[in-house]
């Protein structure tokens, strides 16, 4: 991600000349003027900027596992950091005068509207407060007038009218300075009325708005756009009802079209499913896990299995940190600075790998726009799995062209009908997986390798039907099964080999149902070995 908020820089950059501004320094004292006295307007030019900035934020729920509400230590976190990206100040002003951006009428260019009517309050405040010193002034030091009383209560009424609504002014600025939204939703939560608030959520959900605003306005005065992520760690250590909550207060937070949040939920499946299903959220949805998962998370990424490079890496990794071998990471260190000095590319085919895989997902996505093509009449009717589908393949692909050295990789129109296949029908297609991975560990022979992913899901049916009691609510997530059929037997006749390839790139699918279905396999069949055999007993007479 900083590695495209780079790129995107450079190339908005060299499209309009226009450096991003920063709210430090003389930049502070810039966005204060605007904030006091001007208001920001989404014009066409703003909405054609591709430039984007990344907020990273971590939340680990671990750290507030022992808060009455998680969910409330996620939306404090939330505010923490975007009050120390930006500093307090701007976002203290912000609360007391800043003005949420609109929309440009027509085809006007102008980002900066001037505030006509605080201007002219402003101005006749600091006439009435001149007045009304010149007038105490005059009263007080003029000979002949100092004994008229009545001069002087005049003009220390008006100075005192005119002075404190300055004064409140810097006072409610110096308020939002001192206490945090952080600590306004910690005094909420900690409240003994805390349980009785009807208005608690209302106020939680004002001070999120301020901050969206907030971050809208920031959007225009640094001329790019503002995306503040949330990495969320360790929630499957958590009570069953604060993960509810937490994923509860991430709906709500993505529930406005134009949020400015995205969230990285990095989670356990087979841990946190069983956790929702025993909470009160799962009303209306069958208590089925998936399903809510399936309608939060727009982009799905099962991390697979590690393969053979990837451990020789990771333990690599491992052994580095050793404060004894670092002398390793030196060396590989300077064996690259060398490299470079002679001239030879860290990554020689990057950019033609980059333009590779832009090639394959054109040709992916051109196949699902084809109404000629099979594909199109698999596609969900649901938006939120065609979402998936399309997050989902450019990923895909792009692993592909990774294992490109592998020989037979799958053509682009086959990955896409791959990402498909995972989507409407991830249960049936873990249960062929299944029965390919154990087949094959069976009889690894290369004719089986030519087997149709179809007839081994036919052969092994049966199983799937005995088990379809513990496996119901995965089951619940799979499309219609003629189609499955169809596509598996006509339309797109994966062979064995081929799901063996897609399997290492099969992010979309969730690998914790295969592995739960290996065991109830094992089990099942364990079952049936160790059972009592009947034998006739003879007796002598």
């Amino acid at each position: 991600m900083r590695e495209e908020m780079a790129r995107r820089e450079a190339a908005e950059l060299h499209r309009s000349h226009q450096k991003p501004r920063s709210p430090k320094g003389w930049g502070l004292l810039l966005v204060l003027w605007y904030l006091a006295f001007y208001k920001p307007v989404i014009t066409e030019g703003h909405l054609r900027r591709k430039n984007i900035e990344f907020i990273f934020i971590r939340f680990s729920a671990w750290q507030y596992a022992g808060c009455d509400k998680l969910w409330a230590g996620l939306v404090t976190t939330l505010c923490d950091n975007i009050r120390h990206h930006f500093g307090a100040l701007p976002l203290s002003v912000y609360h007391v005068m800043g003005t949420r951006p609109r929309f440009a009428s027509g085809f006007s260019q102008k980002e900066w509207v001037l505030k006509r009517g605080t201007c002219l309050k402003l101005w006749g405040l600091l006439f009435v407060l001149g007045a009304g010193l010149s007038v105490l002034l005059v009263a007080l030091l003029v000979p002949g007038i100092k004994d008229n009383h009545a001069l002087k209560v005049v003009g220390s009424t008006i100075t005192s009218l005119s002075g404190s609504s300055l004064v409140l002014g810097a006072f409610s600025i110096l308020k939002n300075l001192l206490v945090s939204e952080k600590q306004k939703i910690e005094r909420l939560t900690n409240s003994e009325r805390f349980a009785s608030q009807l208005g608690f959520m209302s106020k939680v959900h004002r001070e999120v708005e301020v901050l969206v605003d907030f971050l809208a306005f920031m959007e225009i005065f640094e001329r790019r756009r503002l995306r503040v992520v949330l990495e969320i760690t360790s929630l499957d250590v958590c009570y069953p009802e604060k993960v509810a909550g937490v994923l509860n207060a991430m709906n709500t937070l993505l529930s406005d079209a134009n949020s400015p949040f995205i969230f990285i939920l990095a989670v356990d499946p087979s841990v946190i499913i069983p956790c929702l299903e025993q909470t009160g959220c799962m009303k209306g949805l069958a208590d089925n896990g998936y399903l809510y998962l399936n309608r939060t998370v727009t982009l799905p990424f099962s991390i697979p299995e590690m393969g053979a490079r990837s451990r020789l890496r990771y333990l690599e990794a491992a052994v580095q940190t050793r404060e004894d071998l670092m002398y390793r990471i030196i060396t590989s260190n300077v064996e690259r600075r060398r490299a470079k000095c002679r001239g030879v590319p860290e990554v020689p085919s990057r950019r033609e790998m980059d333009a590779e895989a832009v090639r394959c997902i054109h040709e992916a996505f051109r196949c699902l726009h084809d109404s000629a093509d099979p594909l199109t009449r698999y596609l969900p009717v649901n938006n939120t799995h065609v979402r998936r589908i399309v997050n989902t393949i450019p990923v895909t692909l792009r692993l592909l062209l990774h294992r490109a050295g592998i020989p037979g990789t799958p053509s682009p129109r086959a990955a896409a009908a791959w990402v498909v296949l995972a989507d409407q029908w991830p249960c049936r297609l873990s249960w062929a997986l299944q029965c390919l991975e154990d087949g094959w560990q069976s009889q690894p022979t290369p004719d089986f390798g030519k087997r149709s992913l179809w007839s081994i899901f036919q052969e092994n049916v049966g199983e799937l039907s005995a088990l379809r009691q513990p496996l119901h609510n995965v089951l619940t997530l799979d499309g219609d099964p003629e189609l499955f059929q169809t596509f598996l037997a006509c339309d797109f006749p994966f062979t064995a080999r081929d799901a063996r390839a897609f399997l290492g790139v099969t992010v979309n699918l969730d690998h914790s149902i295969r592995h739960k279905m290996g065991l109830l396999r094992g089990l099942d069949r364990l079952k049936k070995a160790v059972a009592p055999v009947p034998c006739n007993v003879h007796r002598p007479h």
